[in-house]
């Protein structure tokens, strides 16, 4: 059978860094191969955050499963705060080879969760993301990876409406350093120069408004390793 990729925001509320061991724990138990944890702590905490929702998110898990409904039960049962659930697809235009023993990854890991204009259908909107803008945001920032899940269908009740969640990758010094978010070297005019494409490409998918992106740090968990 093949494994499901969910994504769970926990908003409120959430894991701290010593309860991730013991939710992933449960994960594995209820058949989960791969946990994520994404936690919006102290490292991160001097890059930007957007904030449509509120409660605020601010925890981000990850997991693939054969049966994604037992394991989404334990990590409901695990949490405090209400949760919200998709099943996504995803690919990866940038997929660096990361550390998956559930140590901190060495960067900033920007989670963004978008929304679809109504002014476009479903098929539009996914060609400007997708065929459009993917190699921009590549070009414009310092980004070493970059996730992209296609949201399929909520699977908590009166989950936000979420289009897709994007997750990148920047270096540490990207929180504090708006030169090395973008790549821009120091350099103003570039900076400048880079913004202004980001921003033109975004906003033709209407990723400029209506969106929440959480600034994280980033645990893999390969639980078939594990096992092993």
């Amino acid at each position: 059978m093949t494994d499901s990729k969910v994504i769970v925001a926990i908003r409120g509320g959430g894991p701290a860094r010593a309860d991730v061991a013991a939710l992933v724990e449960r994960c594995a138990a209820a058949g989960a191969t791969r946990v994520q944890v994404n936690l919006s702590d102290d490292p991160v905490s001097g890059a930007m955050r957007i904030d449509e929702l509120d409660p605020p998110i601010t925890a981000v898990v990850a997991f693939w499963a054969p049966d994604p409904g037992a394991v989404l039960a334990v990590v409901d049962d695990g949490l405090h705060g209400p949760i919200a659930a998709w099943e996504v697809t995803d690919r990866a235009p940038l997929n660096p080879k990361l550390p998956a023993d559930g140590s901190r990854i060495d960067a900033l890991s920007n989670i963004a969760f978008l929304r679809r204009p109504d002014d476009l259908d479903r098929d539009e909107w996914l060609r400007r993301w997708l065929d459009d803008h993917t190699q921009v945001a590549i070009d414009t920032q310092a980004t070493f990876g970059y996730v992209q899940n296609i949201v399929e269908r909520p699977l908590t009740e009166n989950a936000p409406s979420v289009a897709a969640i994007v997750e990148e990758l920047f270096p540490m010094e990207a929180v504090n350093d708006i030169h090395a978010f973008y790549g821009s070297g120091g350099d103003q005019q570039e900076l400048e120069r880079r913004m202004t494409l980001m921003l033109e490409s975004v906003t033709r998918f209407g990723a400029d408004r209506h969106l929440d992106v959480v600034p994280t740090s980033r645990h893999d968990f390969d639980l078939n390793r594990s096992r092993a």
